[in-house]
């Protein structure tokens, strides 16, 4: 996948270019629904998404701190 021309992709391209890449250290929250497609309003289930950078048990941990600094901010 070149650099140009990624408007031209769906988004589960995007994430797999993504992942695929050895240099990308991180994790891909993505929803499950499309936006507006919601049986509840404030109810919306999310994707986590990893390549082999991480471990299940890291990934754990940093979504753990991660939440954690959002209830601080609320």
């Amino acid at each position: 996948m070149t650099d140009r021309g990624l408007e031209l992709h769906a988004t589960e391209e995007l994430i797999e270019e993504l992942l695929r890449r050895t240099t990308f250290q991180g994790v891909v929250i993505h929803s499950r629904d499309a936006v507006g497609n919601h049986t509840e309003p404030d109810e919306r289930t999310f994707s986590v998404r990893f390549n082999d950078n991480f471990q299940t048990e890291e990934v754990g941990r940093l979504l753990d701190v991660v939440s954690r600094r959002l209830a601080d901010t609320v």
